[in-house]
């Protein structure tokens, strides 16, 4: 038999195959393995992508230094919930994945996917949290674009939003840049945001309000970054959204090829969080977050970080969590208060769909 005309046979790639699924699934877009591989076998071999370090922005060089790019989604469900909506959490969202590469932001874009039907009373709320939000980060919304589908077509309103920002000079901060001996240093409480969505979802009372965390964390990264004089101290930054904290530490042992030990017992956990998770089954420590980071920072400083992190209020209840080690590279180790270990792996799809 010929082969096709204008084909050549040199060029054909056989990507992995994407499980036992000729379809996309809620799991594909949890932050856990079925996201990794739908990510790694179908969109970078149809991209021309050779991979590379899983960040949440993209650093380019350009004329007089470096700038971060990204771009973000959010589908959450509901559009509101308790402090906060889908407006706010997109502008944090997306400054936050400037801020995880060490950059500041310089200004977002706003796309809208509006379903008819949609009451303006609701756009416009949306809209004045968004304003707001951008405002107080000290960051513009430059730029959108707006599509109306009909009904059915968008569950009530979608955002999609994309940010740039500027790396300081000197510094390299990266999921690969994670080393042995490193500190694991969380922001704070854990799990609220998931948690947060989840009790409106389901109308499910947990005898308190769980809020969300949303809040940008550019301010944080700089205070992190001016700690010390000495170059290079932050390795990793990570805001554990999808997947939570155990996707974030997963995916830096595997990019950085190092082992990392948790101290479960010291992971920040609100008791409201843990209730609410235990009795819906749920593991809080891969439960959403949207103001909260991870760092990998050099032993020698991590004091003098943690110090800069809690004096400022989104870092105020900062600790170290853990450590980066030699041993068992790219796996998650978690000790518990009685002194026994497990391995932690994330989820196949996600515990919470549509969290943000």
């Amino acid at each position: 038999m010929s082969e096709p005309v204008g084909i050549d046979p040199s060029d054909w790639v056989c990507p992995l195959p994407l499980r036992e699924t000729k379809r996309i699934v809620l799991g594909h877009g949890g932050g856990g393995i079925l996201s990794e591989e739908l990510i790694e076998n179908l969109f970078l071999p149809a991209f021309g992508s050779s991979g590379g370090p899983a960040r949440d922005s993209a650093l380019l060089e350009v004329a007089g230094g470096r700038i971060a790019l990204t771009t973000d989604s959010y589908v959450v469900n509901p559009l509101f919930f308790p402090g906060g909506n889908i407006g706010d959490l997109a502008v944090n969202g997306t400054i936050n994945d400037l801020a995880m590469s060490g950059a500041q932001p310089l200004g977002l874009t706003a796309g809208f996917i509006l379903e008819e039907g949609l009451e303006l009373e609701v756009l416009g709320a949306i809209a004045q949290t968004m304003g707001k939000a951008a405002a107080a980060a000290g960051v513009g919304i430059v730029t959108g674009d707006t599509k109306v589908v009909g009904k059915g077509g968008a569950d009530g309103l979608f955002v999609n939003t994309a940010g740039v920002g500027v790396v300081p000079e000197g510094v390299r901060v990266g999921p690969d840049q994670a080393r042995p001996g490193d500190h694991v240093i969380v922001s704070g409480n854990l799990g609220e945001h998931g948690v947060a969505i989840m009790s409106v979802r389901e109308g499910i009372d947990f005898g308190t309000t769980v809020t969300t965390d949303s809040a940008p964390l550019h301010r944080l990264v700089a205070a992190m970054l001016a700690a010390v004089d000495t170059p290079n101290v932050v390795h990793t930054l990570r805001d554990p959204t999808r997947g939570g904290l155990v996707a974030s530490t997963v995916e830096i042992a595997r990019c950085a090829g190092v082992g990392v030990e948790l101290d479960e017992h010291l992971v920040p956990v609100p008791e409201a969080v843990s209730s609410a998770c235990s009795f819906l089954g749920l593991d809080p420590l891969q439960v959403a977050n949207e103001g909260k980071l991870v760092a990998f920072v050099d032993p020698a400083h991590s004091e003098a970080v943690l110090a800069a992190m809690r004096s400022r209020p989104e870092g105020a209840d900062a600790v170290i969590i853990g450590r980066a080690v030699e041993e068992h590279p790219g796996m998650v180790v978690g000790r518990t208060a009685f002194g026994t270990t497990r391995v932690i792996e994330r989820e196949l799809g996600e515990q919470l769909p549509r969290i943000c």
